[in-house]
């Protein structure tokens, strides 16, 4: 006979064995596992641009991936949603941000392009295609004043995009 600890713990084990091994054979996250130093670096997008994928974007296409996609969670303006505030917020180079958006506190438009990769849509993160993230980010850096609305994003433009608040952030490829 079961106590209600022992069938949650049968209920625990049974979803942890389920999320190791999918039936379908779909590569689940190894949460808890440990990765290796040239594992990290497979699936790391750097600031410098490196770990890009193949693929590109614009704002045009990226307004409506948005709107597919991000709109729900971040409103129709970037602004009013129930989420975070994607859009505004810009100050100048010597004040610090009063509200954390892409525009006013993102170092890197790299990390950016990895973030949306890796964790968006909130549902179901990594479901959009390279070419979607390109637009996406694409349409948040233009939104933000960052980037022109035609300007097509690949691994070669992206890595070029200055973000304002660049200089607030050190990384190991400038330290100073």
């Amino acid at each position: 006979m079961f106590t209600s600890r022992g069938l949650v713990a049968t209920a625990f084990a049974l979803v942890s064995l389920n999320a190791v091994s999918d039936p379908k054979g779909v590569e689940t996250p190894r949460l808890g596992q440990q990765l290796e130093p040239q594992e990290v670096h497979s699936i790391t997008v750097w600031p410098d641009g490196k770990g890009l994928p193949p693929g590109s974007g614009n704002a045009v296409t990226g307004q409506k991936v948005y709107a597919q996609q991000c709109q729900a969670c971040h409103g129709l303006s970037g602004k009013d949603g129930i989420n975070d505030t994607l859009v505004g917020g810009q100050v100048a180079p010597t004040s610090l941000p009063k509200l954390r958006t892409v525009g006013s506190y993102w170092p890197y438009a790299t990390s950016l392009f990895d973030y949306v990769r890796r964790a968006m849509p909130y549902r179901t993160p990594g479901s959009l295609s390279d070419d979607e993230v390109y637009a996406v980010v694409a349409y948040l850096l233009f939104k933000n004043g960052v980037i022109e609305e035609d300007l097509t994003l690949n691994a070669a433009q992206l890595s070029k995009v200055n973000l304002p608040n660049r200089q607030r952030f050190y990384s190991e490829y400038e330290l100073p």
